[in-house]
Formats: C-alpha cells, structure tokens, sequence
C-alpha cells in the first residue's frame, strides 16, 4: 500500500533490457547463454521505493518495439508511475549485457538506443512539480545526446526548487575507458547542492583524486555535497554529514548476484527521507541517518540474494520478515 502521507519521488534516467548470461562463472566473451530482465539504475530505485511503500515515478525513454513494451509493463507491474515513460519511434530499447562471476561480481556491456534521445519535452513538469524528492542516477546520462541536455537541465532545476536531490554518478569503466577524467569533470559541477550522494569506493577515488576514504569524503563535502555514503560491499556503508562519519555494517549474506544492490540501497534510503515531515533537515540528524543508511544496508543485501536487478528488490513484507529471522 502506498503511504499517503509519503513524499513523491522522481527517478530519472535510462530503462533497459539487461540480459544475464547464465553460464557459470564466465565473461561476456565466453558467455553464450542469456534471459531477459528488466533493468536500469534509476528504475531500479524507482521499483525499490515503489515496493516499500513510496510513490515513484520514472522519467526516461525506451524504444516504440517488444523491449519497450516489456519494460514499461514492468514498472506498471511494481506500481511505479510511467506517465513520464516516453516511446522513441526512430531508436530502439538500450540494451546490457551482463556475466557474473562466483563472487557476483559483474561483466558489463551496453548497446545504447533510445535512452539517449530523452528530450525535455518528453518530461510533463506539472507532475514533476509534485515530487518532493529528485533522483539522478543514469549510467549513460552524461555521455551525451539530448538525454545529457534534459538530464542537466531537470538536475538544475530540482535545485533551484529545493527539491531534495540524490545524486548516484553510477560510473561504469566500459562506457567511460580512456575518458574517465572527462567523466570526473563531467560529475564534479553537478555536486554542489546535492543532498544525498550515494558513491562506490572506486567512485570515491576517481572522482575526489584520493585514496584515504575519510579525505575523498570531504573533498565531496567541500563541493558542496550534504550528505555522502561510500557502499562498501559486505563491510556496509561509510556515512558522513559533513560533521560526523561512521562505518555502518550491513548484514551477513551469502551473495548471488550484487546486480542493482547499490541502486535498492538508494532507494531504500531515500523511502525512509520520503516519510520525513522535513527532509530538508535530515542532514543535521546524524543519528536519524546512521538509522536510515542501515536500513538501507538490509534491503541492498537482499538484492544479492536473488539474480536480476528489478526481481531481486525486496518488498516492505520481506524485509521486515528477515528482520524478525536476525532478531531471532
């Protein structure tokens, strides 16, 4: 059930097919079996908050073809809204590719198509204008096309509207090999004013030049970032405010598949944010976020439990339910 008192959240980015090799333990050069699951940082996120309760919505474009058809009747299935899920007639779906190893560790590889060419007219601002709480986390955004145009312009305009805005730069090495300064230039204008900006350590030391987790954290504070978490994998999750930083564990799994477990961790977050009276005031509260960021802990871990990235996400019952097993 949706909780009406909630805040509205906008996820806007790339809606993918991502096929999964399900050869054990190979690359995509080796890989020569694959299904079909529905993909895409900022749905992810968008499901993720939609299965625990919060209102989403998810702003992007697939192709006019079986794939967009596929994935659209996947985020109406979760119950996020798609209202602002535009149709491409000339390109089609992007699609991923992605091969695990035993440790669930990925092989990635993208054949971009109509996520590229969202344009701000796709975007209905009335509807927008009824989000409270804004999340960017597209991997392919920032490469370029019309998509990099409306993506800048909505991330500039959440701000001016004092939105609460999340930020994930969601690098990824294959899209970036041989430009990633250019990707940190690309990243590092938009990090003034962010509130809530979820990073991996490699993120970390790519974007702040460091390799000391505590000083890439405040190199990101000093853009301009309020509130930062570092995912660490099974060790949890460094939080800082700007004031205050602490590691938070996350909980014992035998990990599956990592696929989309930062992106459920945003998500769960960002649904704790979205209950908030004040969410402009969490950055002040340390210890309402050291009680957030583990909940969002619990429910990326959970993600590593199953394979594919949108089936994998856990709803309100499930986590609640392996909350009750750990107390036990």
């Amino acid at each position: 059930m949706i909780k009406q008192e909630a805040k509205k959240v906008l996820c806007v980015g790339e809606l993918v097919i991502d096929f999964i090799c399900t050869d054990i333990n190979v690359d995509l050069v080796r890989g020569e079996n694959y299904v079909k699951k529905a993909g895409g940082a900022p749905a992810n996120v968008a499901v993720t908050l939609s299965n625990l309760g919060v209102e989403s919505y998810f702003a992007g474009k697939v192709g006019a073809d079986a794939f967009g058809d596929f994935l659209e009747l996947t985020l109406k299935e979760k119950n996020v809204d798609t209202k602002m899920l535009a149709r491409d007639l000339e390109n089609p779906t992007t699609l991923a590719f992605v091969s695990l190893d035993s440790s669930g560790e990925r092989d990635f590889m993208f054949n971009r198509g109509a996520d590229a060419n969202h344009r701000r007219e796709d975007l209905d601002m009335e509807l927008a204008q009824g989000c409270s709480i804004f999340h960017f986390g597209s991997a392919t955004a920032l490469l370029g096309g019309d998509s990099r145009k409306t993506y800048l312009e909505l991330l500039t305009w959440s701000k001016e509207n004092n939105r609460f805005v999340s930020f994930d730069p969601n690098y990824r090495p294959d899209l970036w090999k041989g430009r990633e300064r250019g990707f940190v230039q690309e990243v590092l204008p938009l990090l003034s004013d962010v509130d809530f900006l979820k990073v991996s350590e490699e993120e970390l030391q790519l974007i702040s030049g460091r390799l000391d987790l505590q000083a890439g954290v405040n190199f990101l504070h000093q853009q301009g970032t309020k509130i930062v978490a570092v995912t660490l994998g099974e060790k949890g999750t460094f939080i800082s405010n700007g004031t205050e930083s602490q590691l938070v564990e996350s909980i014992e799994i035998q990990a599956i598949d990592a696929t989309g477990a930062g992106d459920a961790f945003v998500g769960a977050f960002l649904s704790k944010v979205a209950e908030m009276e004040e969410i402009k005031a969490l950055q002040a509260d340390f210890a309402a976020i050291i009680e957030i960021t583990s909940f969002a802990n619990r429910v990326g871990a959970m993600v590593c439990l199953r394979t594919g990235a949108i089936d994998a996400i856990p709803t309100m019952d499930e986590v609640i339910n392996i909350a009750n097993e750990m107390a036990d």
